[in-house]
């Protein structure tokens, strides 16, 4: 009988993180590494990217997602340093105070959060898919938002947007390419234990009570139950799964009343 260690499902892959020096991407990063994989963290943040990286024995580079050239380098650099990319968690993203309902989102700050935190998933699964199509293997897990398949009356309508097209793009390639041996999967939490959630909290508290009401679980999500979910989609445990929209929202999109 073959014993199988999934403590190291993901013993000898290679896993590039962008967000990765904080939040989701940072939790993310650290399991991953837990199960054997080796991590390259591209974030905005020098410090905190280093840092990450550093812990995790990993690689660190500096990477605005919203740049071509700086996403091409990030991946090329996680291929040289280490012969591969197996697995592209496409995490990073913005939630800015200026993106708020539409009549009050002006063009500059509606086209900032679309080149984050969906043209930056284009760029980002078009380099990954440069080293993956060659070796006809990978996964690629795009963060989208539970905000993607439901509507909010607290909108961030450019944040709103943004994931539904994570969401449609995210299905598409992972139809394209099921047979060549690539996954894409849209990773949707819900409202997540981090520091953005924690400052809408202290900045207007009724706000962030209307999003808890919500809830069938009665509580945020933490960052490590998220990213217990990227470390499924990044094995062969998921073997079967693409173009899914993987729903992990504690139950909200399936909600109509929630539980006293």
């Amino acid at each position: 009988m073959t014993t199988i260690d999934l403590t190291q499902r993901l013993a000898g892959k290679v896993a590039v993180v962008t967000g990765g020096a904080g939040g989701i991407g940072l939790a993310a990063a650290q399991r991953m590494a837990a199960e054997g994989a080796r991590i390259v963290i591209g974030d905005l943040d020098p410090a905190a990217g280093k840092e990450a990286a550093d812990d995790l024995a990993g690689l660190f580079v500096p990477t605005d997602v919203a740049v071509e050239e700086q996403v091409d380098t990030l991946f090329d650099a996680a291929a040289d340093a280490y012969g591969r990319v197996d697995i592209a968690f496409n995490n990073a993203g913005i939630s800015p105070p200026e993106d708020d309902l539409i009549e009050a989102t002006g063009l500059d700050a509606w086209q900032r959060v679309q080149d984050v935190n969906l043209t930056s998933v284009y760029f980002s699964c078009r380099a990954a898919l440069r080293h993956m199509v060659p070796a006809q293997r990978g996964s690629i897990i795009n963060t989208a938002s539970f905000v993607a398949v439901m509507g909010s009356a607290t909108s961030q309508i450019s944040y709103t947007a943004s994931k539904g097209g994570v969401l449609a793009m995210s299905r598409e390639l992972g139809v394209q390419y099921a047979r060549q041996g690539i996954r894409v999967n849209a990773l949707c939490p819900g409202p997540v234990n981090t520091p953005l959630l924690t400052e809408l909290f202290a900045k207007d508290p009724e706000r962030a009570a209307r999003r808890l009401v919500h809830v069938p679980v009665g509580r945020f999500a933490e960052p490590e139950e998220i990213a217990s979910t990227v470390a499924f989609l990044a094995s062969d445990d998921a073997s079967f799964v693409t173009a899914s929209t993987f729903m992990v929202d504690g139950g909200i999109s399936s909600a109509y009343v929630t539980p006293l």
